[in-house]
């Protein structure tokens, strides 16, 4: 038909258009002054302490029922699995002070040896190492997750909710909420908030509600800006990530768990006197465990090709007793 492409290219702008002024019109709702006070004051809103009893140690890692798993399992169609993990960091860089060490003690060069045999050491938590982060990882006001002081954390380890209690592992629906892809851009910048109105709005896009017992990955695009630009000191620079605003949003959909390809809070958090208010808000106050440090860019790509952004999530943390967090090889499969 004469004219008809042009007719839809001109389709096409006009929707992108309007897409453009959505986004813009997303980001001028979001709310973006928050105090001090104000995270004080969501901290007992959204609290989940007692919610399964005064003993309890897996937070929202209750909601992954056995019904729970059975759908989630159903999610499995090609056959597809990705790694959500980076390989070990094992180079010194801005972001990664603390490598990954690898240390051989038997090797291919010893006369009559059998075995190669090795050991390893990581200070996992930061920004470098894809980890997950138990209960006990963050302290406020002498409290833990459910009321627990932090007296019971000593150089033996913790004795109240250490990652052992999630030995069980995580099976379930996980989600990915792709930020970049939802403003047109490759990565978010360094210090870029991300407001509970764009979170919605992935929704509306995906045709997917987030509901309870999901696990929800946000990603920034951090791999990919680290791979166009190099490493970055978040100290310095500063982490794209979810603004406080977003702890509501995620106890309204009542989530398992949460993790990123940075470490959750947008840095600076830009609310003077609280450094982590996600952090707090859900480690603290929520009882959900985080992934820190994921890598989230082919599962963007596989979720781009298949048109689905749901798919089966399963990952397991060392059961280290007193521990407070694990690296870990969260899987993806579709």
């Amino acid at each position: 038909m004469p004219g008809s492409s042009s007719l839809f290219n001109a389709v096409v702008m006009f929707l992108a258009m309007i897409a453009t002024t959505r986004i813009d019109s997303i980001y001028a709702q979001s709310p973006r002054d928050m105090t001090k006070a104000d995270i004080e004051r969501l901290h007992v809103e959204l609290s989940n302490w007692g919610r399964w009893g005064a003993d309890d140690q897996l937070g929202t890692l209750n909601l992954i029922t056995p019904e729970r798993r059975k759908e989630a399992a159903r999610l499995v169609r090609e056959g597809i699995s990705l790694s959500l993990a980076r390989n070990a960091e094992t180079t010194s860089a801005a972001d990664n002070p603390s490598p990954f060490e690898q240390v051989m003690l038997k090797t291919g060069g010893e006369p009559g040896n059998q075995w190669a045999m090795d050991n390893y050491s990581v200070s996992y938590h930061g920004f470098a190492h894809t980890h997950m982060d138990s209960l006990c990882h963050l302290l406020y006001r002498g409290k833990m997750y459910n009321g627990f002081s932090q007296a019971e954390i000593t150089m033996r380890g913790t004795a109240k909710l250490s990652i052992h209690n999630a030995k069980s592992g995580i099976l379930t629906r996980g989600v990915l909420i792709d930020i970049p892809a939802l403003r047109g851009v490759e990565y978010l910048e360094p210090a870029t908030p991300i407001y509970p109105d764009e979170l919605t709005a992935w929704e509306n896009r995906a045709v997917i509600r987030i509901g309870s017992g999901d696990v929800v990955f946000f990603r920034t695009g951090r791999w990919a800006r680290r791979a166009a630009k190099g490493p970055w000191s978040v100290q310095e620079l500063g982490a794209a990530g979810l603004h406080a605003s977003c702890a509501s949003w995620i106890r309204e959909r009542d989530v398992a768990m949460v993790g990123s390809d940075a470490a959750m809070d947008v840095i600076p958090s830009g609310i003077p006197g609280v450094t982590h208010p996600i952090h707090l808000l859900t480690l603290n106050s929520m009882g959900v465990h985080i992934f820190d440090n994921c890598d989230l860019e082919a599962l963007s790509r596989q979720c781009m090709q298949l048109g689905r952004w749901e798919f089966l999530v399963t990952a397991a943390p060392i059961p280290v007793e007193g521990g407070t967090g694990s690296p870990l090889n969260p899987i993806a499969t579709f």
